[in-house]
């Protein structure tokens, strides 16, 4: 049995597909997440946990877990004391931010979050929106909600605070976004006693290194191609996307092999440039991982 291993807790729900597949590019394969909220993982110094994003930072703090993926949001909610070690800038659906927003009816009177002076909102997020509210010098009756926060306005309540990535539910519900409150990624955090723990600090580095590598890799592909010689500045300045390629003599005399990595979006608008320029052999690769 290994002595030396890493607890980790990541976030069940609607983060959990996206996290297993940006720990797949990273390379550790995690099987039986389906079934189970204690997956196998092939790497014997790591041991997860899958938890709701709303707990992990608590159970970090508390020394339950070493280390853990979790909202910004959730570990300011908690107050947690934990030490943030890196951003991760990934979502359900996009590499966009999730943000909290303040939520009223289409047709309400509310137009700005002074208009709330006195009135009740619900959130999951109490203390993110006492703390916004607060911060403003204005005073509501701000009570928690289990789930479905979007359904209980006007009838329950005058307003919401509601996260949220690209809107589309919220205006499908006939809402209005009034303001935003807070910005969140997923973060790594550690447990500061975890990480004050020599072993544990480098396995977790060694972690992060390759997650933000498969996300550096998001949307980039790498290509390569054969090319005549005398071709290759007349490429280069006609090209700018190929910036930095990596260009290698081959055996046949006059000819060079270029190898760079550009965005998957202009693949299909520079194959044919590349062509018409003599490229021959042109490949074009996806990347698990980029690390600068």
């Amino acid at each position: 049995m290994n002595d030396k291993c890493l607890k980790i807790g990541l976030p069940s729900g609607s983060l959990m597909e996206q996290t297993l597949a940006l720990f797949a590019k990273a390379g550790f394969l995690v099987s039986g997440a389906g079934r189970s909220y204690r997956p196998s993982v092939d790497d014997p110094e790591l041991t997860i946990r899958l938890l709701r994003a709303q707990e992990i930072s608590r159970y970090v703090e508390d020394g339950f877990l070493d280390c853990g993926i979790t909202g910004r949001d959730w570990v300011a909610e908690n107050n947690s004391d934990v030490a943030s070690l890196c951003d991760l800038p990934y979502s359900k659906v996009s590499a966009a931010p999730t943000r909290w927003v303040v939520v009223v009816p289409e047709d309400s009177p509310v137009r700005k979050v002074e208009d709330l002076a006195g009135k009740r909102v619900a959130t999951e997020a109490v203390g993110l929106t006492k703390e916004f509210f607060r911060r403003r010098g204005i005073e509501a009756d701000i009570e928690f909600s289990w789930g479905a926060t979007e359904v209980k306005v006007p009838d329950l309540v005058d307003a919401i605070v509601d996260i949220t990535e690209t809107g589309s539910s919220l205006r499908a519900n006939k809402l209005r976004i009034v303001e935003t409150i807070m910005e969140s990624y997923p973060v790594f955090i550690a447990n500061r006693l975890a990480y004050s723990d020599e072993w544990k600090r480098g396995k977790m580095d060694r972690i992060l290194l390759l997650l933000q590598g498969a996300l550096a890799a998001r949307d980039k592909v790498g290509l390569k191609m054969n090319l005549p010689k005398a071709s290759l500045e007349n490429l280069l300045e006609q090209l700018p996307a190929l910036r930095n390629p990596t260009v290698s003599p081959l055996a046949h005399d006059g000819w060079v092999a270029v190898e760079t990595v550009i965005d998957e979006r202009v693949v299909r608008e520079i194959i044919p440039q590349l062509k018409a320029l003599g490229a021959e052999g042109i490949i074009e690769y996806p990347l698990n991982k980029l690390v600068y």
